[in-house]
């Protein structure tokens, strides 16, 4: 493992990534998709919400990664009575040598990954907790910012076929995940193992294979990754291409999309396809390591007309059309 003071090398990056998604694997059956993209989000140092059904293992994914990193793990249950002090802390009175004081009890937001299981089930006042943490890495209360640790990461679930007592996330919310992982059903072979694997007397243990400080220095190394202007110009273009107000928006954007993506979204673009290149083991950044994160980091930043949604498109729709219209070149 790496230390603080090294400069690590694209071999290396590589090497470390290959054994954390091997790891993974051998507790997580099939959704190797997945896996991959929620690397990319520790590795960014970014956030991921995950959506799929019950039962499809998103929370042993996150639990399993907590474990190979060896990173402080907190799990929050949101429910719809679930309140901000419950996650954030809270200053309790406490009596010693015959003083009392208040004391600051740290919640649950504060571990290195956090998993906040069905985000969705609690109102948006709880939400919103996670909007200061998520963003600059700070909690306060009663005036007082507490810093959290290094590293920092919120992996969030959601049920996306439960609507009854769910709160849909708000667009500022949202806007704060990395990516938006689509967790899909295991095919034959893949339900197979599951089975076998679930239904057994033990189950595999991962194995530890890096730490949070190697993930730290990883995403170092993605940040001084060289991108060339004329990729950073096609992601402006598609940017842009998603706001139905632009002079230049085409027609799919104006019938079909209410709001588009932010710059956070074509932060997300640029920095998700360095690591997608490093995985590769290059430093050179491709179009193709650009299409191949265009839909986590922006399927939940563009948001759809009441028309789009009625008659049954979903924001893959939309993005896959903007691959077809928006060119490579100016």
């Amino acid at each position: 493992m790496s230390t603080a003071s090294e400069e690590m090398s694209v071999a290396q990056f590589r090497d470390i990534a290959s054994r954390l998604e091997t790891a993974v694997a051998s507790s997580i059956v099939g959704q190797s998709d997945v896996v991959r993209q929620v690397v990319i989000c520790l590795i960014a140092g970014g956030h991921g919400l995950l959506e799929g059904a019950p039962g499809l293992g998103k929370t042993m994914l996150v639990r399993t990664l907590a474990h190979v990193l060896e990173l402080d793990f907190s799990r929050i249950q949101f429910t719809p009575d679930l309140m901000p002090a419950d996650i954030t802390g809270t200053n309790v009175l406490m009596e010693e040598h015959g003083r009392r004081q208040f004391v600051f009890q740290p919640g649950p937001i504060f571990g290195n990954l956090v998993l906040a299981d069905e985000i969705n089930r609690a109102t948006p006042k709880t939400q919103s907790a996670l909007l200061e943490a998520m963003q600059d890495h700070t909690c306060t209360i009663s005036n007082v910012v507490h810093h959290l640790p290094t590293p920092f990461f919120v992996l969030a679930t959601q049920n996306p076929i439960e609507m009854e007592g769910t709160y849909p996330l708000p667009e500022a919310q949202l806007d704060r995940f990395f990516f938006k992982i689509l967790v899909s059903y295991p095919d034959f072979d893949d339900l197979h193992e599951i089975i076998r694997r679930t239904t057994a007397s033990t189950a595999p243990e991962p194995m530890v294979t890096a730490s949070g400080n190697d993930i730290v220095q990883m995403g170092k190394l993605a940040r001084q990754t060289p991108i060339g202007s004329h990729l950073l110009d096609y992601v402006v273009r598609f940017t842009l291409a998603t706001h139905p107000d632009h002079f230049d928006a085409p027609e799919i954007t104006k019938k079909a999309i209410r709001y588009g993506v932010s710059p956070r979204g074509a932060q997300a673009i640029v920095l998700g396809a360095k690591i997608t290149a490093l995985l590769d083991g290059r430093l050179n950044v491709s179009f193709d390591d650009i299409r191949a994160v265009l839909y986590p980091a922006l399927r939940h930043r563009v948001m759809l007309t009441f028309d789009a949604e009625a008659s049954g498109q979903k924001p893959d729709d939309v993005i896959r059309a903007l691959l077809d219209v928006v060119p490579d070149f100016a």
